[in-house]
């Protein structure tokens, strides 16, 4: 009899631990084959992985605390699917890895973790980041609208959804020693989504973005690989403003977005990899971008978007400036797996910030040899 009273407690005590925490495992990765104009002056057929999502597999978990309080974690890992290595310059959960609590007015939480940016704009209204990947990325993902860096050492403050408006705001600190703004950085935004209409803006600025945005993972390559911007890697301060909204019609989702990018005080770490000499000022990137796209069934969707990159002059530079184009089908066998065709074309002209003329460079693709590039990809996506 006391045999079975103790059996029955345990079974009541791990049902309610059971029921006051929860750990899932969730993921993401596609894999295709790509083609592409023009690499270094070649033609380039290969295999690719996560070139519309960064593959991925993650752990997310919370506690009941009681009183609608929760403590939460998040890890994410990145990694190729072709070759099992670690994305992110290797590390482990390079994607994220965030560790808070969740309160009936918000969520707070520390660790490495997704920019202002996408937390409001990109994940959400932005061509790139829905169907287009690489191909649909401004150039250089310039402002950070795919999701290029992570930001280390950051709190962040995410409010509760308030009839479809959101905000929120994060801090990272710098951790030098008697320099306690070096390094560091500061963001926040909004969203709203109400019916068709899904809106939002925010802002990020980053100290020594060299190293805080560009070089914060295990084995960072040893300078910025874009010859966008890569010529103003001795700027102090990198400030990214952006905004952006779509607007559904029927079958038919219509979108823009905008957004404002400074490398600010160049110069100011001339002895950085790839910096172009005696720089100074502030370098500025004025982007644009339209995009739709229509549900003709539920399992076929047809998307196209359009951006113009309009590069300052920065002294003797002239600036550079980028047009592309995007155009993207995918075919959804179920809720989680569909299959996709995604074309991309840039054009480049003017001085880009290498001092050289400006040569097209379709984001995370070895630069054209001339101002022109064009890249296709079949590939399949599944989720889990």
């Amino acid at each position: 009899m006391k045999k079975a009273v103790m059996v029955s407690i345990l079974a009541a005590a791990s049902g309610m631990a059971q029921a006051q925490s929860s750990v899932t495992l969730y993921g993401v990765f596609d894999d295709g084959i790509d083609y592409v104009s023009n690499s270094k002056g070649k033609q380039l057929v290969s295999m690719v992985s996560g070139e519309i999502n960064g593959a991925r597999w993650g752990l997310k978990g919370e506690e009941d605390l009681g009183g609608g309080y929760k403590a939460v974690f998040q890890l994410e890992n990145g990694f190729d699917s072709n070759t099992g290595t670690l994305g992110q310059g290797g590390l482990e959960f390079g994607r994220m890895a965030l560790v808070g609590i969740s309160t009936p007015y918000g969520a707070v939480t520390a660790g490495r973790q997704y920019s202002s940016i996408i937390d409001f704009v990109g994940a959400t209204l932005t061509a790139s980041e829905s169907w287009g990947g690489w191909f649909a990325t401004h150039p250089g993902d310039l402002d950070q609208l795919n999701n290029t860096f992570r930001v280390n050492s950051s709190v962040k403050y995410m409010s509760v959804d308030y009839r479809g408006f959101k905000f929120g705001g994060m801090y990272n600190f710098g951790g030098q020693a008697g320099e306690f703004n070096r390094f560091s950085g500061v963001g926040g935004g909004f969203s709203y989504a109400n019916g068709p209409l899904a809106l939002g803006a925010a802002y990020q600025s980053l100290q020594d973005p060299y190293i805080s945005a560009y070089n914060n993972g295990a084995n960072a390559a040893a300078a910025l690989q874009s010859p966008v911007f890569s010529g103003y890697a001795s700027a102090r301060t990198l400030q990214i403003i952006v905004a952006g909204a779509s607007y559904r019609i029927g079958q038919a989702t219509l979108g823009a977005t905008y957004s404002n990018t400074q490398y600010q005080q160049l110069g100011a770490d001339p002895g950085n990899a790839g910096a172009t000499p005696h720089l100074s000022g502030t370098a500025i990137f004025n982007n644009f971008e339209v995009s739709i796209k229509y549900l003709f069934t539920p399992s076929l969707q047809v998307a196209a978007s359009y951006n113009f990159t309009n590069g300052s002059s920065v002294g003797s530079l002239s600036g550079a400036k980028y047009s592309q184009f995007a155009l993207g089908t995918n075919y959804f066998l179920s809720k989680r797996t569909d299959l996709m065709f995604v074309a991309g074309y840039q054009k480049a002209s003017g001085v880009d910030s290498t001092g050289h003329q400006a040569v097209a460079a379709i984001d995370q693709l070895s630069p054209s040899s001339n101002n022109h590039q064009a890249a296709v990809r079949f590939a399949i996506r599944h989720r889990f």
